[in-house]
């Protein structure tokens, strides 16, 4: 069974608030990916109507108040209202008062007022040894859950790419066009959220959106051929990747920014990769391997399975290296151009 990721943990946790009936009375939202965090707490705050916020809900942060003062609010009833809403953030940074500390929380915890919804966000969760870490971490609790939301890794972001596109905007984005969304955004979900924003909005008149579509709008600020380039060195055809390489050279009148960018392009293209040959060192079937990776998009998977039967895995370092080298070389830690340290970079991945 494939490991659960921060997407299915999302997914629970806004069926759970949304949900009267599965709803919890305190939630813990911790980790480091901060746009998940950020839009569930956006649903926590959508339980109180607007017009009932004045009294009924509020948002605090541990560096500027104390424990003594947040059970105080969390334990009052609404007023004129169901239900009564605290945002706690930052609560591992709660300022100890009057002998109180972080582990007064335990009891409530345990007992939480049923017409308040808390909701603590924080890096990371309390010391799981300690009987408030058990208590928010613990199945037994049934008022309280726990949610861990993890930098989403590259290989899942086409995935999430396409989720969000029909969640959003009743979009279909096709697997080619989230793919390359992935590859020039990387991984910082608020950025690639807007990234789909502007495509979906470019083709409001279409249900789908295709790999044009966001060569147009992508290009529109950055002036990428990297997808050509791309499938150039997958192909194992060096002029031609050369080729391809000079004209984007050209277009950026060889900034090092170019090399860069290619580089956390090309990065992320051969981190899919390595994953894909390591697993299929381990003689794991081909859904084996999708299971492993929870990549639920099967014309996606297949795409970068075909990518991962160009190169072999003892490839990987020499090609990782030529990355990290032609990284440093664009930073100033060489004495060559930009146009010869991309040539070779080009030269070295394709061995």
């Amino acid at each position: 069974m494939a490991k659960r990721t921060s997407i299915d943990h999302f997914k629970e946790a806004r069926q759970s608030i949304r949900s009267p009936e599965a709803r919890k009375r305190v939630y813990y939202f911790y980790g480091d990916e901060q746009f998940f965090i950020d839009r569930l707490q956006q649903e926590i705050s959508a339980l109180v109507p607007d017009e009932q916020k004045d009294f009924n809900y509020d948002l605090l942060y541990g560096s500027e108040t104390t424990p003594e003062q947040v059970l105080g609010i969390v334990r009052s009833y609404p007023m004129m209202a169901d239900r009564r809403v605290v945002i706690l953030r930052e609560f591992l940074a709660l300022k100890n008062s009057g002998g109180g500390s972080i582990n007064d929380f335990e009891h409530y915890v345990k007992n939480p007022n049923p017409s308040t919804v808390l909701c603590i966000v924080d890096k990371k969760l309390p010391d799981g040894r300690t009987s408030l870490g058990k208590a928010l971490k613990g199945k037994k609790n049934p008022n309280t859950e726990a949610f861990e939301f993890k930098t989403l890794p590259d290989y899942q972001l086409a995935d999430w790419a396409i989720e969000w596109a029909e969640a959003q905007h009743s979009k279909h984005l096709s697997p080619r066009a989230s793919q390359l969304l992935a590859q020039l955004v990387g991984n910082n979900l608020q950025l690639l959220s807007t990234e789909i924003d502007k495509v979906c909005t470019f083709v409001d008149t279409r249900d789908d959106v295709t790999i044009d579509h966001v060569k147009k709008i992508i290009g529109s600020y950055r002036e990428y051929s990297v997808i050509e380039l791309k499938e150039a060195i997958f192909q194992r055809n060096l002029d031609k990747a050369l080729g391809i390489a000079e004209q984007m050279l050209l277009k950026s009148n060889a900034e090092a920014g170019e090399i860069i960018r290619s580089v956390g392009f090309f990065y992320r293209v051969f981190a899919d990769v390595w994953q894909i040959r390591r697993l299929m060192e381990k003689q794991l079937s081909k859904a084996q391997v999708q299971s492993e990776l929870g990549i639920g998009n099967s014309y996606l998977f297949n795409f970068k399975w075909k990518d991962a039967s160009a190169f072999q895995l003892s490839e990987m370092p020499r090609i990782f290296e030529a990355l990290l080298d032609a990284d440093r070389a664009a930073k100033g830690f060489s004495t060559l151009d930009v146009p010869s340290i991309y040539l070779l970079l080009i030269k070295r991945i394709i061995g």
